[in-house]
């Protein structure tokens, strides 16, 4: 196509006038890249900061960007394009924090002829013979992300993990040093695509999540489906699907229902509504499926070759969640052909994350985990349920997302000995609980604690050797600290002077 550099994806050999919307992560890297590009590729670019980036507009003269291309402020596109005479921008690449009703969004949807995310501008200026992995969902991402990048370097393929994981996808392109792009993306970066097509397609589980953001759950999950939308347009595309998801399950049954020639792509469901250990071939005579055999075996039917990858015991991430997201990745690995001895030995390789069901040693015999990142309560049910035979003690709390409570009191019923009601959140939490106090067992407790130092104390104390505490706060962080990375490095903090205490006892 006339216009287009030869060697990428769908890359303009000349920008235009480009307007960067927003000054986080990803607008500095957009921004970035777009200056040190200008002149060979015609391209003026303009940055509408916005007032939450204006702290970082001094960073923009180091990169070249002129001083008058820049402004700050919910009016900042109109100001740029008023004072350069710009009746539209060619582009806006806007940050995915950025929502689609917020003024600034607005005005430069308003003066640009075509708006579009960082993830959509990257894999637009990715090499043509790269490949892209989007993983995707409301839990489980970055462990995804990671172990797919894990498994797939393991295998000898030049993969980076890239997106919410931490690095921007464009500074990974503007690298040039991988040739498989394992982007984990958000519903905020994916409501901003338009021609982002991955070779596979890893959907997580679909739950409520960021709903004022979205406007609803309906716009949410339309978000997320979004990407499968156009995998028709690659050739021998496949969608792995979390069939144990209601949500995604619901898709499943559309795919089923179109013939594979209007559908266009491979899919792979990984268990059933019964659960991991279901194989949807048998269950309604599916094509593919990815599932935990009878005799433990990480299996994924692809194709008609049946793989094995080892067992789900072998496996050094706790929980079924965990198993399901090593099939995963496990079915990732198959749709791009990688050895199944390889595959096999890197997902036994693959250890926990940080913040996610995290060991952090014992005091006084109690095993202590931090599962920050559990920051709804989706996540902390899979936690709950990630320590069988085992009835842990869990701290819950932090900043009240004001979700729903019932699913987490019947599960903390369910799988834990007590729960520690803490921070912000923690009255309303030990609330809920006791409205339901008739349906817990005898020996259930509910305690309550001020603060995440407290809560721990609470914990400790309502242990005994052998038992589990376990950090799932199902909850944000920002009552008591500015991330959940901040929240879990404090908590381990924590843990490491309670053991240095029993120390010296």
């Amino acid at each position: 196509m006339s216009g287009l550099l030869a060697d990428r994806r769908h890359a303009p050999c000349r920008l235009g006038r480009v307007l960067v919307l927003g000054l986080g992560k990803s607008g500095l890297a957009v921004a970035r890249y777009l200056a040190e590009r200008a002149s060979a590729r015609s391209c003026a670019v303009y940055v509408a900061a916005g007032a939450a980036g204006e702290d970082a507009l001094g960073s923009l003269a180091e990169v070249g960007i002129p001083s008058d291309h820049v402004a700050g402020g919910d009016e900042g596109p109109c100001i740029l394009a008023q004072r350069h005479g710009i009746d539209r921008f060619d582009l806006c690449i806007a940050s995915p924090g950025i929502p689609p009703h917020a003024p600034l969004f607005r005005q430069a949807a308003q003066v640009s002829a075509e708006l579009i995310g960082e993830v959509e501008f990257a894999w637009r200026e990715s090499r043509s013979d790269s490949a892209w992995v989007a993983v995707t969902g409301t839990n489980g991402k970055t462990t995804t992300t990671a172990c797919c990048a894990h498994v797939l370097s393991s295998c000898g393929l030049a993969a980076r993990a890239v997106g919410n994981i931490g690095e921007v996808c464009l500074d990974a392109v503007a690298a040039d040093d991988a040739r498989v792009f394992v982007a984990e993306v958000s519903s905020y970066q994916l409501a901003s695509t338009r021609l982002f097509t991955p070779q596979v397609v890893a959907m997580l589980g679909i739950t409520p999540d960021h709903l004022a953001w979205h406007g609803g759950f309906q716009a949410y999950c339309e978000a997320k489906m979004s990407v499968l939308d156009r995998l028709c347009a690659v050739p021998g595309a496949v969608a792995v699907l979390d069939a144990t998801n209601d949500v995604v399950r619901r898709r499943i049954r559309a795919l089923a229902a179109q013939g594979d020639d209007q559908r266009g792509f491979s899919y792979v469901p990984v268990g059933t509504a019964e659960g991991i250990r279901d194989d949807m071939r048998a269950r309604c005579g599916a094509e593919n499926a990815a599932f935990v055999a009878a005799d433990d075996a990480l299996t994924v039917a692809l194709g008609g070759v049946v793989h094995a990858y080892g067992t789900a015991d072998g496996l050094q991430v706790k929980g079924t969640h965990n198993t399901l997201n090593a099939l995963v990745c496990a079915a990732v690995a198959a749709a791009l052909g990688c050895p199944d001895d390889a595959v096999a030995d890197a997902l036994r390789a693959f250890a926990p994350l940080e913040h996610r069901i995290e060991p952090c040693g014992l005091v006084g015999g109690v095993e202590v985990y931090n599962d920050s990142k559990a920051t709804n309560v989706d996540a902390a049910l899979k936690a709950l349920a990630a320590f069988p035979g085992r009835r842990p003690v869990v701290m819950l709390g932090g900043f009240d997302k004001n979700t729903p409570l019932d699913d987490l009191v019947q599960g903390a019923h369910a799988h834990a000995r007590a729960v520690v009601a803490f921070g912000a959140a923690g009255e309303r939490f030990a609330r809920a609980f006791e409205r339901q106090a008739a349906q817990a067992p005898a020996d259930f407790r509910v305690l309550r604690a001020r603060d995440l130092a407290e809560a721990l104390d609470a914990a400790l104390r309502a242990a005994v050797p052998g038992d589990v505490v376990l950090l799932s706060p199902a909850c944000s962080s920002f009552d008591e600290f500015a991330s959940f990375e901040h929240r879990g490095r404090a908590f381990k903090q924590l843990v490491e002077a309670r053991r240095a205490g029993e120390g010296r006892g």
